[in-house]
């Protein structure tokens, strides 16, 4: 009859613990709702701030753009880009304070991201959210600058290189623009790479061992990446964006052995300490049976399933 009680005991209280654990499920999920509404709202705030102090810059910002292809462009021809409609050079001002505003807001938008994903992680891993949410803007701008200083005058360069001297070319604004803002974008998002890697295996999602042994495939991965993220079809930029992933990549199992060493460090050292602490407890209930003293069932259970091991 006690035994019955106890289970019918037993089978209450997971009644209960289930009601109350649907109950809480259900009032993250609303919650998840309103803090995503938050940090969009705050980070369209930033961006709107960002966007109003790159127009009134932006024939500054537009001349700088412009400097990877006058450094390459023909000295037999004069530098110039053309528009074909009336409308153009006003939505080129708005195209450029609308990316550059990204890029200057992308500190603010990448602390709100971080901001959203930090309930789902422990305590001490939200206090490295504001460190991620820093190395994102630097790394995100960092690939733009590279793509800037290293790559857009190469692949100029390579492109122009089939000009012939008779022919003189008209480039557009627009496709120049979309061309560079589409190059500096995908080096920025490529160059995210470490941090996204060092996210997950802070999670436990990946190791250092199944990164190791996944480089290989990487690397040709990393080819098809640049040809798909590029959005012009030459070798030469394929080849810039593919070799800094690889690079990154590389840097990124030697964050995530660091990581996942200190992990496995940390577990090593519970498991002994319940070692430790189990044999303790054996030794007393030994002791304590050895003195004629009473010891309760359960741990006399436990300690021979221990034995049986």
């Amino acid at each position: 009859m006690a035994k019955a009680a106890k289970r019918d005991d037993g089978d209450d209280e997971d009644a209960d613990a289930k009601k109350s654990e649907l109950e809480e499920s259900r009032m993250p999920f609303l919650s998840h709702l309103r803090e995503l509404r938050t940090r969009v709202r705050n980070a369209a705030i930033f961006f709107c701030l960002a966007f109003v102090g790159c127009w009134l810059i932006w024939e500054d910002i537009f001349e700088w753009l412009k400097q990877p292809l006058k450094n390459i462009y023909p000295a037999s021809q004069k530098f110039h880009l053309i528009y074909t409609s009336p409308t153009e050079p006003f939505w080129v001002g708005m195209s450029v304070a609308l990316w550059a505003g990204i890029f200057v807001a992308s500190p603010f938008i990448f602390h709100q991201l971080w901001k959203f994903i930090a309930p789902g992680l422990y305590k001490k891993e939200r206090r490295t959210t504001i460190l991620f949410a820093i190395f994102s803007a630097v790394f995100f701008i960092g690939g733009a600058l590279f793509c800037y200083f290293f790559v857009l005058e190469n692949l100029y360069g390579f492109l122009m290189g089939y000009t012939q001297p008779e022919l003189v070319g008209e480039i557009k604004i627009d496709s120049y623009l979309d061309l560079t803002r589409d190059m500096m974008l995908a080096f920025g998002a490529v160059f995210e790479l470490p941090l996204l890697i060092l996210f997950l295996a802070m999670v436990g999602l990946v190791t250092h061992r199944g990164l190791w042994k996944f480089n290989r495939w990487f690397i040709v991965l990393a080819f098809i990446i640049g040809a798909i993220l590029t959005p012009s079809p030459d070798v030469v930029s394929q080849i810039m964006m593919a070799t800094p992933m690889i690079v990154l990549y590389n840097i990124s199992i030697l964050l995530a052995w660091r990581v996942t060493k200190k992990r496995e460090a940390k577990q090593a050292i519970l498991v002994e300490q319940e070692r430790i602490a189990d044999e303790k407890e054996r030794a007393e209930r030994r002791a304590r049976r050895a003195k004629g003293l009473p010891v309760d069932e359960d741990e006399d259970e436990d300690e021979d399933d221990g034995d049986d091991e």
